[in-house]
């Protein structure tokens, strides 16, 4: 789990925000934002990141789309992939949104690169909103599973508190598990000036929240990644 940016500048949006950061590093330093993923993924010199385009929504204020879901993986190879996602996982409005998703291509091999940029330390936290009773039955389950193959403690309560992160986690567990190399990163900005938030300038503030996030999710040190 990595932190690029040192301070918010430019223009793009309102100046402000992780999707503004993520925007401007991808749009305006492409390459040595792709070269700090690498870098702190642990990939050789060589590989490459191809990243997907978004969908555009005309009927949205902003008209770009984030990818949902696993809506990115479609054709004859994914389509049993796709049946098994829709019995894991509810498919509802609640769905993930991804704030980008990539292939990391290395050594011949490709691999999934799902993206989540947080600049402030309210946007790690949120509770499962589902209604319908089938849907959070899906979900329990899927919990249920991820934490049983990832070996965290089932009592470990992902549907409050930092259920988005939690229910990332899910996804990358079923991805791996239907033989699909995945890997979740979450990009932690520093220094955002949106008002009457925390956002962090250094490493050291973003670490006691992501620990106290470790902490609640239960996920053992081999799974729980690293920060650079």
């Amino acid at each position: 789990m990595n932190t690029l940016s040192k301070k918010t500048t430019g223009a793009i949006g309102n100046g402000y925000g992780s999707e503004c950061h993520l925007l401007r590093w991808m749009g305006r330093h492409r390459s040595v934002f792709d070269k700090r993923l690498l870098d702190s993924i642990g990939f050789a010199p060589g590989a490459s990141i191809e990243w997907l385009d978004f969908d555009f929504n005309p009927n949205n204020d902003w008209p770009d789309a984030e990818l949902k879901g696993l809506e990115f993986l479609q054709g004859d190879e994914y389509r049993d992939l796709q049946k098994k996602w829709a019995e894991f996982w509810p498919l509802g409005g609640g769905i993930h949104n991804w704030d980008a998703v990539g292939w990391v291509h290395a050594n011949g091999k490709k691999e999934l690169l799902l993206v989540e940029a947080k600049a402030h330390t309210d946007e790690i936290m949120s509770d499962c909103g589902a209604a319908n009773p089938k849907s959070i039955d899906k979900i329990t389950n899927a919990f249920s599973q991820a934490k049983a193959g990832l070996h965290v403690p089932s009592e470990k309560d992902w549907t409050t508190k930092y259920y988005q992160f939690a229910n990332r986690i899910a996804t990358i567990y079923f991805l791996n598990q239907q033989g699909i190399n995945a890997r979740l990163m979450f990009i932690y900005f520093l220094g955002d000036k949106v008002q009457g938030k925390n956002c962090p300038k250094t490493k050291q503030e973003w670490q006691q929240a992501l620990s106290e996030q470790d902490e609640w999710i239960g996920l053992p040190y081999e799974h729980a990644g690293h920060r650079v």
